[in-house]
């Protein structure tokens, strides 16, 4: 993708959908937290489904911590690594109420020094949560940043530098949003949709309908 292409291209991804967000629930940010965690190795339906329950009766520091990692799997055994993520989840409410004092906090360091926590999940809590122009870079995004050309990199930290250069800051709050739905439900690993990308004319891989050439005359 050239240069000249770059801003066209998240402007059209913009108008489509103006206030993209992200499509896991929560209504704090230690539920945000807690989803984002949640959420490797799974779908953002099967953590709703899950965190429906859970949330209902611990959405607190607090109230994870004395749920027990027991109590915390038997709301999340629908997920995979599901015991893994309930010692995660249940470490992390305690060091949350012990660091700093139940709250999420708002630095890169300290996020990814909590239990299950890495570079992605801390850039999820950084943008959703506080606004910053962090590039979580999950699958989707790694697909379409290649298949694209806006990014091309072998790793996900790769991708996600050169996104951070690339994106105009305009753009740099809600491309992640955008970049996760598009790579979702349109750019998809299998079979893309390229007849219905919005962005193909800025595409570096040629759309699969421009090579099926014209349909037979009757």
């Amino acid at each position: 993708m050239k240069n000249s292409q770059v801003e066209p291209f998240f402007a059209v991804l913009k108008a489509a959908n103006p206030h993209p967000k992200t499509e896991l629930e929560f209504s704090n940010v230690f539920e945000l937290l807690a989803a984002v965690l949640l959420s490797a190795q799974a779908t953002d339906a099967g953590v709703n489904k899950a965190t429906r329950r859970l949330f209902a009766v611990a959405n607190t520091p607090q109230r994870m911590l004395a749920l027990g990692i027991e109590g915390i799997a038997e709301y999340i055994k629908s997920i995979g690594l599901y015991r893994t993520k309930a010692r995660h989840l249940h470490e992390t409410a305690r060091l949350l109420i012990e660091r700093h004092g139940g709250q999420v906090p708002h630095t890169r360091e300290a996020l990814e020094a909590l239990p299950g926590v890495g570079r992605k999940t801390a850039n999820v809590v950084l943008n959703v949560a506080f606004g910053e122009p962090t590039m979580a870079v999950d699958t989707h995004i790694f697909r379409v940043a290649n298949r694209t050309g806006l990014a091309a990199g072998k790793t996900a930290l790769a991708v996600e530098l050169k996104l951070l250069e690339r994106i105009p800051p305009a753009y740099a709050v809600d491309a992640h949003h955008w970049l996760i739905l598009h790579g979702r439900y349109v750019c998809v690993a299998r079979r893309p949709l390229c007849e219905q990308c919005l962005v193909a004319q800025f595409c570096d891989s040629r759309p699969l309908f421009e090579h099926r050439g014209p349909k037979p005359s009757r």
